[in-house]
């Protein structure tokens, strides 16, 4: 009895080192796990949503300080979807393929410097085509929302305050799910979108209404 007290001892300490180190190659592989490199592929997803949502939101708001008209701002809203979708595209694949060039040629220098033993992997640069995808496909899923929104409401003021709520809730959702991967202040970043999106909604509205007032 004594000897098999004796013999599973040390097999529950080893078990339990086991778990500890375990445990502290977890916190180790946390702590050195790079969030930057987080920073490509989020930079054009999230602020394709948010440029998405906001841009299409404002677009039909501005519409409809006009015209009442259902297919009006649903025509509005989706040629806003496709210019946009567009534009982010070709705008993030040059500013993400003039970096990539930048890095290569940077390379390209160390590779001739005498005495340089640190060279960059050419995995770790930038993509530009999965740059402008992404921030294609994440406009237009931000943009899409306000036209589900407004397609099924016949009601001038319903429409209108359906794509204030709804895109207030998409753009908290949307802050907070780039706080929860980037790392930063969940709350500070919902309520900066949130805002940002009331503002722009509210100026495009607010300066087509007069404009239309004044009958130019």
């Amino acid at each position: 009895m004594a000897a098999a007290l004796r013999t599973s001892q040390p097999v529950e300490m080893n078990i339990q080192v086991i778990d500890a180190e375990k445990s502290r190659l977890e916190v180790v592989k946390e702590e050195e796990f790079d969030y930057s490199q987080r920073a490509q592929w989020l930079r054009a997803a999230v602020l394709g949503a948010n440029d998405g949502l906001v841009s299409v939101a404002s677009l039909m708001m501005g519409v409809g300080a006009v015209k009442q008209d259902v297919k009006a701002m649903l025509l509005a809203g989706f040629a806003g979807l496709v210019a946009g979708a567009c534009s982010m595209a070709i705008g993030e694949f040059v500013s993400v393929y003039t970096q990539r060039d930048i890095e290569t040629a940077q390379m390209e220098r160390e590779k001739r410097m005498p005495g340089s033993g640190e060279e960059k992997e050419k995995e770790r640069l930038p993509n530009p085509v999965q740059a402008a995808a992404a921030s294609a496909l994440a406009f237009a899923i931000g943009a899409v929302v306000p036209l589900l929104a407004a397609a099924f409401i016949r009601d001038y003021k319903v429409r209108l305050a359906v794509i204030v709520t709804v895109a207030s809730l998409t753009l908290v959702v949307f802050g907070g799910v780039g706080a929860v991967l980037g790392k930063t202040p969940l709350v500070r970043s919902s309520v900066r979108v949130v805002i940002g999106g009331w503002l722009a909604m509210a100026i495009t509205y607010g300066l087509t209404k007069l404009i239309g007032r004044s009958g130019i």
